[in-house]
């Protein structure tokens, strides 16, 4: 019933099938990209004329305007994104120190902590304008910062966080 002349049939249709699965492949290669290497002359050009439109001006916005209007409960809604690892509650370090009096207070105030030395060198006091800077671009403000968190984009947002971690402690 199974001898060896029924796997030699087996085994060669397997084999024949491979072979016209790489030989369809190598047809239908040759169809589509020429038959050769890339480097021929593309078939036809589409000339586009320059566009002449000025790039878009990204406009400046003060940081002093924007924090004059921050909402400190909206700030509590961005708090979410800095809670896992820092806390409001004095005295308590998480992965990162407490926050709380961080609006203008020195940088390395908080003791117990081990600070990695880069934000000391770009900083002495956390202002509203020191804050912000940081909390867009963390690594950019302050190379070699051990915080892993990529900042914060949109300069409400941060201006609502400052105005909501400056409220905590009156």
């Amino acid at each position: 019933m199974f001898d060896t002349m029924t796997m030699t049939k087996v085994v060669g249709g397997l084999c024949g099938t491979l072979l016209v699965y790489l030989l369809g492949g190598w047809v239908a290669e040759t169809i589509y990209h020429g038959g050769g290497g890339h480097s021929e002359a593309q078939a036809y050009v589409i000339e586009v004329a320059d566009g002449g439109g000025e790039a878009e001006v990204v406009e400046e916005v003060d940081f002093a305007v924007v924090m004059a209007s921050a909402s400190a409960a909206d700030g509590e809604g961005v708090w979410r994104n800095c809670r896992s690892c820092h806390a409001l509650e004095p005295g308590v370090n998480g992965t990162g120190p407490t926050l709380y009096g961080v609006v203008g207070r020195p940088v390395d105030a908080v003791a117990g902590f081990a600070y990695s030395g880069a934000l000391e060198e770009v900083v002495d006091v956390w202002t509203p304008d020191a804050l912000n800077g940081f909390l867009e671009n963390p690594k950019g403000y302050a190379p070699g910062t051990i915080m892993g968190f990529n900042g914060l984009r949109k300069v409400e947002d941060r201006a609502n966080l400052i105005a909501y971690l400056d409220s905590l402690d009156d």
